[in-house]
């Protein structure tokens, strides 16, 4: 057994009395070395130590020989031996005590990191570190829904803009670019005349054609009423022309020019053209009469078209019609309520003999007359 440092063993042949200041010594070094653990400083031992030798040495030796002050302050801790000092006993519980209450101080607030890095408190940062992910966990598990939904918003504006981004760059690329034209509607325009004057835009991107290009060219044709453009991806250009619609036959005195329901000459002839009306007005495309009969033949169905010989008109109001191969006529009036005189018409026409008819009279929509031959 280790002992304390300064101990004088007692004479042969005699044994410390039961609780001495051996016994003493060596139940406060224990406590003296705790105190010399990482838990207490070790400025704090040899303090313990001369509290336990002042109270042995309160005593006399039997023999007269206890140690001088100066030899005290020269061995610090060092315990008297001597069988007939203060009951060693005493010394060795007020050592004992002194040591235990060193050894059980209150640690300081210095000592937490050293604890913690040895296990048995969690540091300042960890602690931080723990508290910020649980936060974070928190807030992301009560912004979930809001998370989610705006990832959704983001996901399909994202695939629109996509969308209109190659959408775009495919109209404008070379790939969508007009190579081939092709013409429908034509009769009397040459087709093939139209397509060559529209050359120009050919290898335009679908979205770059030139609409004015397009109309400056087709005017060039009278007979052309109306067109329409369609794009037919990848490479077609497809031109719908409405021509002009000739309703009858003017005589100029020079000829004969076919004219359609503005008065535009769609063909001229020194001979009358079979097949079409001829319009008998005072003077004129530009009279008010010549408007009312153009307007009552284009009102009319091809098949009774083809049956009027002749149309005569002075004034708004007073359209006459006079029919093939008869002496009948008809007194049709305004140009007003086509469809339903022409119905008219037609029944009447269904119902009767026209060689013996002189007048079918359908001016008035409350009350149609047929006029016989007398």
């Amino acid at each position: 057994m280790k002992r304390p440092s300064g101990f004088t063993p007692p004479p042969e042949g005699r044994r410390p009395a039961r609780g001495s200041a051996a016994n003493g010594a060596e139940d406060a070094t224990p406590d003296a070395s705790e105190a010399g653990s990482p838990r207490r400083s070790t400025s704090d031992a040899p303090r313990a130590t001369p509290r336990a030798g002042s109270g042995s040495g309160s005593g006399k030796s039997s023999r007269g020989d206890s140690p001088s002050a100066g030899d005290k302050k020269s061995r610090g801790a060092e315990v008297s031996s001597s069988p007939h000092s203060t009951p060693a006993g005493a010394r060795g519980k007020k050592a004992g005590s002194s040591a235990s209450s060193a050894g059980t101080r209150t640690p300081q607030p210095r000592d937490d990191d050293a604890r913690a890095s040895s296990g048995f408190l969690p540091s300042v940062r960890q602690a931080r570190r723990e508290r910020k992910r649980v936060e974070r966990a928190e807030v992301k598990r009560f912004t979930a829904r809001s998370r989610r939904r705006r990832r959704t918003w983001l996901i399909a504006g994202g695939s629109v803009v996509g969308i209109g981004v190659l959408a775009a760059a495919l109209a404008f690329s070379p790939i969508l670019s007009v190579r081939t034209i092709e013409v429908d509607g034509a009769m009397r325009v040459s087709s093939d005349a139209v397509v060559q004057g529209l050359q120009p835009i050919v290898g335009s991107p679908f979205p770059l054609i030139d609409e004015s290009a397009i109309k400056a060219e087709l005017v060039k044709y009278p007979l052309i009423e109306s067109y329409s453009v369609e794009s037919r991806p990848p490479d077609t250009l497809v031109v719908k022309l409405v021509e002009r619609t000739p309703v009858g036959v003017i005589d100029t005195g020079e000829g004969f020019t076919v004219v359609d329901a503005a008065g535009v000459v769609i063909e001229a002839s020194n001979t009358q053209p079979t097949g079409y009306p001829l319009i008998e007005v005072p003077d004129g495309v530009s009279s008010e009469g010549f408007q009312s009969a153009a307007g009552v033949l284009r009102a009319m169905p091809d098949e009774l078209r083809q049956k009027v010989a002749s149309v005569t008109a002075k004034t708004h109001d007073d359209v006459t019609l006079k029919l093939r191969d008869t002496d009948a006529t008809v007194l049709w009036g305004s140009a007003d309520d086509g469809a339903f005189k022409t119905l008219a018409l037609e029944r009447l026409m269904a119902a009767t003999d026209p060689a013996t008819v002189a007048q079918y009279d359908v001016s008035s929509r409350k009350t149609v007359v047929v006029r016989q031959q007398p």
